[in-house]
């Protein structure tokens, strides 16, 4: 690079034409472009009279302008420092810097194809129309060349597809995973936080049937008659690779609290609204509600249960509330329910005494049966296809102290199945009715939700409201979760596992849900695991069919003594007032003879012989006065005649 010298300070050459770069600075740079010494050249145009005077370098002797001598008596007032240290970095001094990137938004937006690409003139839905037009295009010269260089690339797409399959799984064949020693764990992939200022607590999940790559999320507050003003009535659709932006919006008429994906069809949603009312999207039309139960027909109270039903249509549901119906859809025709049963456990069909259900189980393989969770703490296991509506209401399951948040039978053994409520997680056999035959500990803090593993059958999850995710595995160990992990500082108030069972999505009160990763240890079938599984199911069964008849014998037994401690109070009542009677019969009697005793002795001591009588005798007369019992008239005037002499003593 080639610039000429400035020196400004001698200020600008008195010119009034303007300059540019000298003829020679530019044949001096071409010729040094064309030696190939230097390959980047820049060259500075600007007006000569911004150069300033022009230097002018000759060679002349050195001069000497100052020499100031030594002082020897500064040197006094300096103390000579020996030795002296001082560092030497030897390495080459770097400096760090540090830049923001860019930011770059990913965004995926969906396209719904139809045929099209027909001109104006022609009817694609009618046949002869669309014949004539293909046999016009065939014809043409241009559209047998356009196949013919297409069909050159599709052949090497195709023959580079029959040389190797990039998504051959070559493992898939093995049924189980020989029993790892790593020990549990999982970690957080993404997090998706709700969009909104004002935060709402994540009610329910659903993962997408189609590969499981994105998570329908139900957003509402619970606290009732608490939401704060203008809080957002819309739920959310994520992308699992996006976690800035929702792919999908939904726009109910009234906060969401349960939402499901339709099995059958991913892109039909069937939402459980705060108001009772069930609403119905299909993605393709957009975010808007696609179907509405009228309000009337509807829940009364908050729909915190909805299940999509195995049937040929795909458009069967049922809906369950805290005010006592499971009402069963088509969402066909949401104008009103198919069918109502009431959770009257009196069998008398009245809603006032409906318990209010908050959770719902239904199993494909069952597919009469379906089990409805209380806010009581019980479980109630009901038939659809009943011929009564009193016999629809099968059993009861004593299940909780408070309401039952999760209910879910077990994917491998569909009579077990798993309730969370209060502080407990509880695993039930349908063969014992009265108590649970598995159960953890009390929990200092509160559990909100749980479910099985679809993959493992002794693997189950549980969330708490102090923010914890357990991980149970009972063949691993039974008294103590087998991981334990603290997700966020709110409370979690959802759970779901992917069909894989490796990724886990949890909600919390704050509308945040995370997304966990477990190991494989906890995803994988293990060896023996089915067979060890169903051993303890049936030994716990079996024990607590031995404790239940043991119970019922006791309870015999009580109800017996029972029986006969009512007759032995009966024998003891007549038995003490005969005593009594007896006793108050003594004490009658000897107070009569006392009496005939006294009197006796008075007349005795009374003689007209007697002139004086002492205190003592006095004293024995003052009692038969006081009583006044068959004492003569002439006795009284005696005593008060005699009593005056008395008076000094």
């Amino acid at each position: 690079m080639q610039t000429q010298p400035v020196d400004k300070s001698l200020g600008p050459l008195p010119s009034h034409r303007d300059w540019g770069a000298t003829p020679a600075s530019r044949e001096q740079e071409e010729r040094t472009q064309a030696a190939g010494t230097m390959e980047i050249v820049y060259v500075y145009v600007k007006k000569r009279s911004e150069f300033g005077k022009q230097c002018n370098f000759s060679d002349r002797l050195a001069e000497l302008h100052i020499d100031i001598p030594p002082n020897p008596e500064l040197a006094e007032q300096f103390m000579e420092r020996n030795p002296v240290d001082t560092g030497i970095q030897c390495s080459t001094s770097m400096s760090e810097h540090e830049a923001n990137t860019e930011r770059f938004e990913m965004e995926t937006r969906g396209v719904n194809h139809v045929e099209g690409g027909w001109p104006k003139d022609v009817n694609p839905l009618e046949l002869e129309q669309t014949i004539r037009f293909r046999k016009k295009v065939e014809k043409d010269e241009n559209y047998i060349n356009t196949i013919m260089q297409l069909g050159l690339i599709m052949e090497h797409c195709v023959k580079q597809n029959n040389a190797i399959d990039i998504y051959q799984e070559y493992f898939d064949d093995e049924d189980a995973v020989e029993v790892t020693e790593e020990a549990p764990s999982a970690k957080t992939i993404n997090v998706f936080r709700d969009p909104q200022e004002i935060k709402r607590s994540a009610t329910h999940l659903s993962w997408h049937p189609d590969g499981n790559r994105k998570l329908a999320v139900a957003y509402s507050c619970l606290n009732f008659q608490r939401a704060p003003e203008g809080m957002s009535h819309d739920s959310y659709i994520w992308d699992l690779e996006s976690p800035n932006r929702p792919e999908t919006v939904l726009k109910p008429s009234s906060p969401l609290v349960t939402l499901e994906y339709n099995p059958k069809d991913s892109h039909i949603l069937l939402g459980g609204c705060y108001n009772g009312q069930i609403a119905c999207w299909d993605t393709r039309k957009g975010s808007l509600v696609a179907e509405l139960s009228t309000i009337e027909f509807s829940h009364r109270d908050p729909v915190y249960g909805t299940i999509w039903l195995q049937s040929k249509t795909g458009t069967e549901c049922f809906s369950a509330s805290t005010d006592g119906q499971v009402m069963w859809w088509d969402i066909r025709k949401l104008s009103e329910p198919t069918e109502v049963v009431i959770m009257d456990i009196t069998r008398k069909e009245q809603l006032e005494n409906a318990l209010g259900a908050i959770s719902l189980e239904f199993e494909s393989t069952l597919p009469t049966k379906f089990m409805v969770g209380t806010e009581q703490g019980m479980v109630i296991s009901c038939n659809r296809k009943a011929k009564t509506q009193a016999e629809k209401i099968v059993c009861t399951f004593p299940g909780h102290h408070g309401p039952v948040y999760a209910l879910q039978r077990n994917p491998f053994y569909p009579k077990n199945f798993l309730t969370v409520g209060d502080w407990t997680a509880r695993i039930w056999s349908e063969e014992s009715r009265e108590s649970s035959i598995m159960w953890t500990k009390y929990h200092m803090a509160y559990l909100s939700d749980g479910a099985w593993s679809p993959v493992r059958p002794a693997v189950f999850f549980t969330t708490k409201m102090d923010g914890t995710l357990d991980i149970w595995d009972f063949v691993f160990k039974q008294c103590d979760p087998a991981l334990s992990l603290k997700v966020c500082d709110e409370a979690l108030f959802c759970l779901r596992v992917q069909d894989n069972g490796g990724l886990i999505a949890c909600g919390s009160q704050l509308g945040t849900t995370t997304l966990l990763e477990v190991s494989q240890g906890l995803c994988n079938l293990q060896r023996n695991e089915k067979n060890t599984a169903s051993s303890i199911f049936e030994r716990e069964t079996r024990r607590e069919k031995i404790l239940e008849a043991r119970h019922r014998e006791m309870r015999l037994k009580e109800k017996g003594k029972a029986e006969g401690r009512e007759e032995e109070p009966r024998e003891e009542e007549v038995s003490i007032n005969l005593e009594e009677l007896v006793a108050k019969a003594e004490e009658e009697f000897f107070n009569v003879i006392y009496s005939e005793m006294k009197r006796k002795e008075t007349e005795a001591l009374k003689k007209p012989t007697e002139q004086k009588q002492s205190p003592e005798e006095e004293a024995e007369e003052a009692e038969p006065e006081v009583q006044g019992q068959g004492e003569d008239e002439e006795e009284e005037e005696e005593e008060q005649e005699e009593g005056p002499e008395e008076t000094p003593h």
